[in-house]
């Protein structure tokens, strides 16, 4: 470490140390205490207001280019972006997304592969591809195995030094993040199998998915059970916290009953999500994703459910299934009128506008203003969030997500007057 941070330029250094000062202002500054209580009081069902939240995701390239960041070294280059984010998200977007005073430095883990590893074929490094799935007959599952999981804890601890040294006297750095996104499985199942070869297997082969959903199943029970006994699971419900496709995690009902300091399963928000199912029924949806997913996100304390497929026909069953459920995702395809009308005021009503009025060549603001009041209609009564994500272009123009941030915040605070 210290050969790496005597080859840090001290221009690098000052750059560094200025934005985590940046952040440090901005996280001491009295809004965030307020969004922290709106968000607690809305995760738990008892929302002042509808939420709004704005991620740039893919566009952040039209927002922070390439050639604003300063540092080379792969590393420090990613925790520049992540202080240049924090204060850009601030300062310009305006949503409701708190900053704290935290750098958070993720666990170095591998999670292994199952026997096999899927050929990723792509044209450039943006963009759809396709890929090459392993799994070809049934003797292919039979090879299948359950991952074997790696924590690198010197690699770890290292960055956490490296951070420490660098700005540890600026922010506070801890080992804290997901070690997952979703719990789904479905994308997994489709890695290894593939798209469409798993809609044919659906009425032509069966037993073969089920016998792969089962091995999946039990290896993320082994990997969740894994992660809480080598003691490297982070809560995820504070102000900073990511929790399902898209929401802030803070609420005051975790961690669970008779917590000790070390992060538990039922300790944590989870999503489960199975955009890969999107094109089946509902009893298909259950037979080969759902009845899998259940005896796992039942361990957390709270469960997420969706991303961007439509849960039209299939809100019955979470609901019926799930009993922690808490946050559902209402997704740019999803019946706005049914969505409310199953979720009610019981659960939050995570709705996504189609990204593509942000990202498009042209933008009609009129339009966008129009949707987000005839939803929060469709949604009276219900606890909404109002979420712009999956935007991977701006088409160069930096503003869109600013102003519809704006135009979203303001609808959002009218509707309460």
């Amino acid at each position: 470490m210290e050969q790496e941070l005597t080859m840090i330029t001290q221009n690098e250094r000052q750059v560094l140390r200025g934005l985590a000062q940046k952040v440090a202002e901005i996280a001491a500054l009295p809004i965030q205490g307020r969004r922290v209580n709106l968000w607690r009081c809305f995760n738990s069902l008892m929302p002042k207001r509808p939420m709004v939240l704005a991620y740039p995701e893919g566009g952040w390239r039209d927002l922070i280019p390439e050639k604003m960041v300063v540092c080379q070294n792969p590393i420090l280059r990613e925790w520049e972006l992540v202080l240049r984010k924090k204060i850009y998200q601030f300062e310009n977007i305006h949503d409701d997304q708190p900053v704290t005073e935290f750098f958070d430095i993720g666990w170095v883990v591998d999670f292994g592969d199952y026997g096999f590893k899927e050929e990723d074929l792509r044209t450039s490094d943006l963009g759809s591809f396709t890929w090459n799935p392993p799994i070809k007959t049934y003797d292919d599952v039979k090879k299948l195995h359950i991952r074997q999981m790696q924590i690198d804890r010197n690699e770890t601890l290292r960055r956490v030094d490296m951070a420490k040294e660098l700005f540890g006297d600026i922010l506070k750095v801890r080992v804290h993040g997901p070690l997952w996104w979703s719990l789904g499985m479905t994308e997994k199942l489709i890695k290894l199998r593939g798209l469409e070869q798993v809609m044919m297997d659906m009425y032509d082969n069966p037993q073969l998915l089920h016998d792969i959903m089962k091995l999946l199943q039990e290896d993320t029970i082994k990997m969740i059970e894994a992660c809480e006994k080598e003691k490297i699971l982070s809560g995820n419900s504070g102000p900073d916290d990511f929790v399902g496709s898209a929401g802030v995690g803070a609420i005051n009902e975790l961690p669970a009953p008779n917590f000790e300091g070390n992060i538990r399963i039922r300790d944590m928000w989870v999503l489960g999500e199975s955009q890969e199912l999107v094109g089946v029924g509902a009893d298909q949806f259950y037979e080969f994703a759902l009845q899998y997913q259940i005896p796992i996100l039942k361990r957390f304390g709270l469960i997420c459910y969706g991303c961007c497929e439509p849960l039209d026909n299939k809100f019955d069953l979470i609901i019926k299934h799930l009993p922690r459920l808490r946050r559902v995702s209402v997704s740019p395809w999803c019946n706005r009128e049914i969505a409310a009308e199953k979720l009610a005021d019981r659960y939050i009503y995570s709705w996504k506008p189609n990204p593509s009025d942000i990202c498009g060549p042209n933008v009609d603001y009129s339009f966008m203003e129009n949707q987000i009041k005839e939803t929060l209609q469709i949604a009276k009564g219900c606890c909404i969030e109002i979420i712009m994500k999956d935007t991977h272009t701006f088409n160069g123009d930096a503003q869109r997500i600013t102003t519809w941030s704006q135009i979203a915040s303001r609808i959002a605070k009218e509707s309460v007057r």
